[in-house]
């Protein structure tokens, strides 16, 4: 017994079922190899950096899955530094970082753990890591020794206005605050 040749409209629907099958199995493949998801997504709010574009390199450490450094496109946020370092852990305190703001080239961008706090409590003791100048809340900058909540509302106002900070003595251009003030602020704050 010989096989029948099929005919041209056979051919294209045996090709078709084919087609279909192979989808189904690389969709279920794809579907089915998905891991968990170990802390909620960092919303994305800027795309990662085209060669052409200027680019920013920016350190993520702390409480993020893969801190190290990234290269990201001018104009990003912390949030966009965040999701490239991996998201936030478990571990990260999500109201101990402002998503929102702005990076700047050279900039460290940390997530404290809960608990660890980035500022020191009243009462002294030292800070657990500098504030930066570039995406502090007005709470937080108002922390610092020296500075109260008119300044902090001050240099908000002037990151808003300019842009990130690129250096510290920066601080030198907001009404208020001069060499002496920002020499006490070595060390504690970064831009």
């Amino acid at each position: 017994m010989g096989s029948v040749p099929l005919t041209v409209p056979q051919r294209r629907v045996v090709a078709a079922a084919l087609a279909v099958l192979v989808l189904v199995v690389v969709l279920w493949r794809h579907m089915g190899h998905r891991a968990p998801a170990a802390a909620p997504p960092v919303p994305r709010v800027a795309r990662e950096a085209p060669p052409a574009e200027k680019q920013l390199l920016v350190d993520v450490v702390g409480a993020v899955g893969r801190p190290g450094l990234y290269r990201l496109a001018q104009g990003a946020r912390v949030a966009d530094a965040v999701r490239l370092a991996g998201g936030l852990t478990r571990k990260a305190d999500p109201l101990g970082v402002n998503l929102a703001a702005p990076v700047a080239d050279g900039e460290q961008v940390v997530v404290a753990a809960r608990g660890a706090g980035g500022v020191a409590a009243a009462g002294g003791g030292s800070q657990a890591a500098p504030v930066s100048l570039s995406s502090a809340t007005a709470e937080q900058l108002d922390a610092l020794p020296g500075v109260g909540p008119v300044t902090a509302q001050k240099i908000v106002a002037y990151r808003q206005q300019h842009g990130p900070f690129r250096s510290v003595d920066e601080l030198d251009a907001i009404a208020g605050i001069g060499p002496a003030r920002i020499q006490d602020l070595q060390g504690l704050v970064v831009p």
